[in-house]
């Protein structure tokens, strides 16, 4: 039975989750259907965008992102002490740039005078969107509902697109959230969609590689920030060279026809991790398969379930087994 979202998400456990989407009917997101002959490629371009667009409205960061032929997944991490720390007009402001408001709220960014009703009627909007803006579920929807309303009018069709619900995981601590990162952007190569990361068109690693070439990290997504534990910046543990690294380590390995070895950079990273490559490797390819539910050590899974008053510990001896030495 699918958990009502309040009981997946808990932001005071972690800010991170993976999140996955799928289409309905004998649909394509994108890509070329072998039945029919027609090509859905330019949908990839939708997504792509839209992802990328709406990290600029929500305080929610894009860590990692892949568009498939009947799905998507992304990885973000929700920033509530920005959405916090934004103003009452900050917050007006960075919803009318992805949706309407109200006639209200447009005069109240404007400055024009408003009386005692119509501003408490402001202030109202003003919390609901506030807590609208760090949560995953109008994410989605706002990633969602677009796309499904453009793939329908060109298939001249009407109806889901998507199924019903996204799925979502807490992804618990640093080890967790890399593994669901570099599993999130071997899905081309696994699919022998590309050969190479940097082959992989519509896709987060492709981004930060073409970023890493001109000694930059992509303004779009979160960045990797090293490994200072003081004073930290928003970011990600560890390089963006170090994980590029290793994505690129474990996709040789993944591919078929191309014999690999995990680099002594990428094993430095899964020391500190604690995951051994052997269990690395299972963890990137069948990520999906092992992790139904939250993903982490297991006393970060005791805390989470203890949170959210979970009286068993869904997926705990997988996760014993794959993400503890």
């Amino acid at each position: 039975m699918a958990r009502p979202r309040q009981t997946i998400v808990s932001l005071d456990n972690t800010p991170y989750y993976h999140c996955c989407s799928r289409v309905v009917r004998k649909a394509f997101l994108c890509g070329f259907d072998n039945s029919t002959g027609e090509n859905f490629e330019h949908r990839r371009e939708w997504v792509d965008a839209r992802i990328l667009e709406l990290a600029t409205i929500f305080a929610i960061d894009i860590c990692a992102y892949v568009v498939m032929s009947n799905h998507l997944h992304v990885v973000v991490k929700v920033d509530a002490d920005k959405a916090k720390n934004w103003s009452d007009k900050d917050v007006l402001i960075q919803w009318h740039k992805g949706f309407k408001g109200t006639l209200l709220t447009h005069k109240f960014v404007k400055g024009e005078d408003l009386n005692e009703f119509e501003l408490k009627t402001v202030n109202d909007s003003i919390i609901q969107y506030r807590k609208r803006l760090i949560d995953i579920s109008w994410f989605m929807r706002s990633l969602s509902e677009p796309i499904a309303r453009q793939a329908n009018k060109e298939d001249k069709c009407t109806g889901r697109f998507w199924e019903g619900r996204f799925k979502s995981q807490a992804l618990l601590d640093e080890a967790a959230v890399l593994a669901c990162m570099a599993y999130v952007d071997l899905n081309p190569i696994r699919a022998q969609m590309a050969t190479t990361p940097e082959s992989s068109d519509y896709t987060s690693i492709q981004r930060r590689i073409n970023s890493a070439i001109k000694g930059e990290q992509p303004a779009e997504l979160l960045p990797f920030v090293g490994n200072e534990r003081l004073n930290i910046p928003n970011g990600l543990m560890f390089s963006v060279k170090d994980y590029i690294v290793l994505v690129e380590d474990t996709g040789r390995i993944i591919r078929q026809d191309k014999r690999g070895a995990i680099s002594s950079s990428s094993l430095d990273i899964l020391n500190k991790l604690n995951i051994p490559a052997e269990n690395w490797l299972k963890i990137t390819t069948e990520f999906g398969a092992l992790f139904k539910g939250a993903v982490g050590a297991l006393p970060a899974l005791t805390d989470y379930c203890e949170h959210l008053d979970r009286k068993r510990r869904q997926g705990a001896s997988n996760c014993q087994r794959w993400l503890c030495a």
